[in-house]
């Protein structure tokens, strides 16, 4: 088993804190859906762990919690450049070879189920998306036939 990967099959509604929500909806579905004959793409999920570490790698929990303390609700322009800066750091990152490593060897087993070199969808899953009193739909990106 891999540290900072799951796959669909390995994970349930249980796992939402750990891959999120459309991760854990899509690991519920292959389980319960495909033995009754529905084909479901598989797939895989990095983990929150994985988010942490790159995060704790890179030295970026401490900058990130210097802008987000910054935040002004009421500045949506101010609002709206933190979460660029935001975003900026964590791409600019380095991701650390172990997780890399794992991504690679996940998307190889993908190619080894369907074809070597499939298109993927990445796409995001929060871990607090969608929550009875507040929604997030939308803000995540999703980026198709990588």
């Amino acid at each position: 088993m891999m540290k900072y990967i799951r796959t669909f099959e390995e994970v349930t509604i249980q796992d939402l804190p750990l891959v999120g929500g459309k991760n854990a909806s899509l690991g519920e579905m292959i389980q319960h859906l495909c033995p009754q004959g529905i084909n479901i793409p598989t797939g895989f999920a990095t983990t929150a762990d994985a988010f942490r570490k790159h995060l704790n790698d890179n030295n970026l929990v401490e900058p990130i919690t210097k802008l987000l303390n910054t935040i002004d609700k009421s500045d949506l322009q101010a609002f709206a450049k933190i979460g660029k800066e935001i975003r900026s750091l964590i791409y600019q990152a380095t991701l650390p070879s172990e997780i890399e490593q794992e991504i690679i060897q996940a998307y190889k087993n993908l190619g080894k189920r369907y074809e070597d070199n499939c298109d993927v969808a990445v796409r995001s899953s929060a871990t607090a998306e969608d929550l009875p009193e507040a929604s997030f739909a939308g803000q995540q990106e999703t980026f198709l036939n990588v």
